[in-house]
């Protein structure tokens, strides 16, 4: 029972990281209907961001995190003026231009930083574990956990409790009518992007101490962001939460009982399954364009 407790929290704690990642992943293509394969380098130069602030400016990673969100925030909006925004309603030609933009992104930080993996360390006020009986948790971990549950909860707000949200979501039902009421869809766009861009690049700061900080780092993560929005259903909130914590919490229990190659295996087959039956997911959104 005190290794399955243990595991669990493993788990819960992967899941965290997922969301994080996942959630920038579904409120884009929720929003706009773009498939963002460059998402996992927004992810990479969050950590990179994060890893400049603390080794030239002495910031630890917690004060860096606003810096951070408004830095990664502020490429993805250039990116989508510049890129982006000229590929609505062309799919393919969107996954394509952002898998080259990730490629550039990659191959800038490689030349302008290196190679080598870069060390990030934890902020102090959040060292050692808390012990609970048998169960050991670490306080970064905990931090994550908490910190990723108040950006979903943020992002519920923001985009159904403000006067941005409601034009978001009138552009979502029908970006026609909603232009002939005077909202300016490619600012709401710009914005949205330049959001999920910002969340990438907080869960790349957050991770920072859990990973190692190199130019590809973003490419494994956002494979299992992917996982995350689709399980969940593209565009729902509540369904990358609930799919972040049962893909996390299946990946750890199989791992466990198998090991980590079979475990992934295991969680690829359950994926493929649920798919099957729910292509939409399990929190399909209804949207008109």
């Amino acid at each position: 029972m005190d290794v399955i407790a243990n595991q669990l929290f493993a788990g819960l704690s992967m899941a965290s990281i997922m969301l994080m990642i996942a959630l920038g992943l579904a409120i884009i293509y929720g929003a706009m209907g773009v498939i963002n394969l460059a998402h996992g380098e927004f992810v990479m130069l969050g950590a990179y961001a994060t890893w400049a602030l603390q080794t030239y400016a002495g910031l630890g990673i917690l004060p860096a995190l606003p810096l951070v969100f408004v830095a990664v925030g502020a490429v993805g909006w250039v990116i989508e003026k510049v890129v982006v925004q000229n590929l609505y309603h062309r799919p393919l030609d969107t996954i394509l231009a952002t898998w080259g933009i990730g490629i550039i992104l990659q191959q800038a930080v490689r030349l302008g930083v290196g190679a080598e993996s870069r060390f990030v360390k934890g902020p102090e006020l959040l060292s050692g574990n808390t012990e609970i009986g048998p169960l050991i948790m670490s306080n970064y971990r905990l931090f994550v956990i908490f910190f990723s549950i108040a950006v979903l909860w943020g992002s519920w707000l923001l985009m159904t409790r403000t006067e941005f949200g409601m034009k978001l979501r009138a552009i979502i039902q029908n970006r026609s009518i909603s232009e002939c009421y005077g909202i300016e869809s490619k600012r709401v766009y710009s914005i949205t992007f330049a959001y999920g861009a910002g969340l990438a690049g907080i869960a790349g700061a957050l991770i920072t101490p859990l990973f190692s900080t190199i130019p590809t780092m973003g490419t494994g993560l956002v494979v299992d962001a992917f996982l995350v929005v689709i399980v969940g259903g593209l565009g729902s909130l509540i369904g990358a939460a609930t799919a972040s914590v049962l893909i996390g919490e299946a990946t750890a229990l199989f791992s466990m009982i198998m090991n980590d190659t079979l475990g992934r295996i295991a969680v690829l087959a359950g994926i493929i399954l649920l798919i099957r039956f729910r292509p939409r997911g399990l929190f399909p959104t209804e949207t008109r364009r």
